[in-house]
């Protein structure tokens, strides 16, 4: 039977996704995402060769869809520790609505990451590298007292590790968060201007 839609691997992804919700990580094979597409095991590994490139590529998409909507703030004009706010809140909010929304997709995409070191590796780099964009912007501004922006980078990373190392999302629900969200940014900014 021929596939209702032309084999991408965008669709791959995507019913990769659905078949890893419903059957977890643990049991979900390439011949249940073949099965769900109505091709053949073999037509998904000519697009992904191996069941690890097809996880690792489904946990660079989910990872890929923060840093798309967190690059949109670093593009954006306008005073950095502003912009350093709300990307921080931003990532925040992104991650506390993948854990809450979707608990079981999400504990699926925890045990995916355990797996794909290098795919954790890169969105890490991505994001440390927006937020030193962010603080050269405030530098060059003005607002931040000079210093290198890759280092300082990695610093408000860390410092805000709570608010989005999946290994704290268990806090991410609890009242209280976001004053205590709200602090340490308020802290990180005054640590910058300094």
């Amino acid at each position: 039977m021929p596939p209702a839609e032309t084999l991408t691997p965008e669709r791959i992804l995507e019913v990769t996704e659905d078949v890893l919700r419903r059957y977890g990580p643990a049991k979900a094979t390439v011949v249940d995402v073949a099965r769900a597409l109505g091709v053949s095991h073999g037509s998904v590994y000519r697009h992904f060769r191996t069941k690890t490139a097809l996880r690792e590529a489904v946990t660079q998409r989910w990872l890929d869809r923060a840093s798309k909507q967190l690059q949109a703030i670093v593009a954006e004009d306008g005073p950095a520790p502003e912009r350093l706010s709300r990307w921080v809140r931003t990532l925040f909010t992104a991650k506390q609505h993948k854990a809450g929304d979707d608990p079981e997709l999400f504990a699926t995409y925890m045990t995916l990451v355990g797996e794909s070191g290098g795919v954790v590796e890169q969105h890490v780099a991505d994001l440390t590298g927006q937020l030193a964009a962010i603080i050269l912007d405030g530098i060059e501004q003005g607002a931040f007292a000079p210093g290198d922006s890759a280092t300082l980078a990695r610093a408000v990373f860390d410092a805000t590790g709570r608010f989005h190392d999946p290994c704290y999302a268990a806090e991410w629900s609890r009242p209280g968060i976001e004053e205590a969200l709200g602090a340490v940014v308020g802290l990180v900014l005054r640590g910058l201007r300094s």
